[in-house]
This record gives structure tokens, C-alpha cells and sequence, in this order.
């Protein structure tokens, strides 16, 4: 109870507590780091969330109860919201929770799942690929033209956002090849020491 007063107290070792946060070991058997690096700057977007709620609870305010609405709330909830969405897609192939048919998934062999991973994973790479080598040119022009948005706050999402795009894209398709060799080499390891075993008790 004391440290936590303290760590309130203490902007120091508050800040020290989100950093160990942000780099701790992912939970999941076997880390790569690969599954530290996307943990840690996943985790960091989620502050994003934070600020997205914090400024529109101020436009709010300022739009009801005083009557002066800002030109800058909505379009900066719209870029921080694009970064979260990117980021979850990155998060959800680092913990494995992305969409699969799990009732049909379970009821396989772990060899059978593991054709499955196969040729999901491909499917994923195939993908990443085409997108990242149809948008590359115009991702780049506009990181390169620093393009904006258009309007009277005039914020450069669409120079940050395109490239993060592909950005977030590649990271999705060396998550989801980085899964399948984990998950290949743990399906395989089990099954290897499950036939020792037999051939020990044979």
C-alpha cells in the first residue's frame, strides 16, 4: 500500500513502472523478439486510446457546456484511432488471437493444424506482399510530400497513416511466419518426445 503511495508520489518510478511494462516478456511458451518488439510498441499505441478519450471528453466540454467547439478534436481522434487499429491487427497476430473457425480447428490433430498454420501463414505473406508492392510508391510519395489532411487544422495523417499501412502489414506477415515456426517447432518437439517415450516403453 505504502509503494503505491509512493509511486504516486513519485513521478520518476511511475514512469520506471510503465517502461518495465512496456518491455516485460510477452506470455506466451516460447518468445522471439520478434514477440517483444510488436508487445512493446503495441503496448505503447494503447496509450493512444487514452489520449483519444482524454481530448474528446474536452471537445465535449467545450462544444456543450461553453459553446466554442475546437477544429482540431475530431480529426486528431481519427488519427490516433487509425494508428490503434493498425497496431491491434499487429497485437492480435502476436498473441494469436486473430479470427480462425476454432470449432473446426480444435477437432484437428495437432499435424493437421499445423497444415492448417501453413497454409494460412501463406496466405497472409502472399497478401502482405501484393499490398505492400502495389502501395510502396504511393505510400512513399506521400510520406515524401509530407500530404495532409485538407482541412483548416490541416494534420499530416494521410503521410504518417499510408506508410504505416504497409508498415503495420509487414509486421502482421513476420508475426504470423514467426507463430508458425514456433508453433512447428512445439507441435513437432511434441510429437518427437511422445515416440521416444513410446519406443522407451517399448
Amino acid at each position: 500500500m505504502s509503494s503505491d503511495r509512493d509511486t504516486a508520489r513519485n513521478p520518476a518510478s511511475y514512469a520506471r513502472r510503465i517502461i518495465h511494462w512496456l518491455l516485460a516478456r510477452p506470455p506466451e511458451e516460447r518468445v522471439t523478439w520478434l514477440d517483444r518488439f510488436n508487445s512493446c510498441i503495441c503496448k505503447a499505441a494503447m496509450f493512444l486510446t487514452a489520449v483519444a478519450v482524454i481530448i474528446t471528453f474536452y471537445e465535449v466540454v467545450l462544444r456543450y457546456i461553453f459553446g466554442s467547439p475546437t477544429l482540431w478534436v475530431n480529426e486528431m481522434t481519427l488519427w490516433t484511432g487509425s494508428i490503434i487499429f493498425l497496431m491491434a491487427g499487429v497485437y492480435a497476430m502476436q498473441r494469436r488471437s486473430h479470427i480462425r473457425i476454432t470449432a473446426v480447428y480444435d477437432l484437428m490433430s495437432p499435424r493437421v493444424k499445423l497444415i492448417s498454420d501453413a497454409v494460412s501463414t501463406l496466405v497472409i505473406v502472399a497478401y502482405a506482399a501484393m499490398m505492400i508492392v502495389a502501395s510502396y510508391e504511393i505510400a512513399w510519395s506521400t510520406l515524401m510530400s509530407w500530404e495532409r489532411f485538407g482541412t483548416f487544422w490541416n494534420p499530416p495523417i494521410p503521410a504518417t497513416v499510408k506508410p504505416l499501412v504497409l508498415i503495420a502489414t509487414g509486421l502482421v506477415a513476420l508475426q504470423a511466419i514467426s507463430n508458425f515456426f514456433v508453433d512447428a517447432r512445439n507441435t513437432l518437439g511434441a510429437s518427437g518426445g511422445r515416440s521416444d517415450k513410446v519406443e522407451k516403453d517399448g
